[in-house]
C-alpha cells in the first residue's frame, strides 16, 4: 500500500477520505499516534520541535530499514 498525506481537502463521508483516499479508520489511527507524540513532547517542553521532528521521521526510516543498521 502506498502512504498518502493529507492534501487538506478532507471529507467524513463514506469510508474512505475523498481528499487523501485513506480509509477514515486509517486517518483516525494516525491522528492518535501523532498526538501521543505532540503530548511527549510537549510533556517534555522540547523548544526545537524541528529537531524532534526529524528526529522521529529518522527514527521511523531506521526501524524500517531504509538506514543500514
Amino acid at each position: 500500500m502506498i502512504f498518502k498525506p493529507c492534501t487538506g481537502d478532507c471529507t467524513e463521508e463514506g469510508t474512505h477520505c475523498e481528499g487523501c483516499g485513506r480509509s477514515h479508520e486509517e486517518i483516525a489511527e494516525m491522528n492518535e499516534l501523532v498526538g501521543g507524540l505532540v503530548a511527549f513532547a510537549e510533556r517534555m517542553e522540547y523548544e526545537n520541535i524541528q529537531d524532534f521532528a526529524n528526529g522521529v521521521a529518522g527514527s521511523i526510516a531506521y526501524h524500517m530499514g531504509l538506514y543500514e543498521h
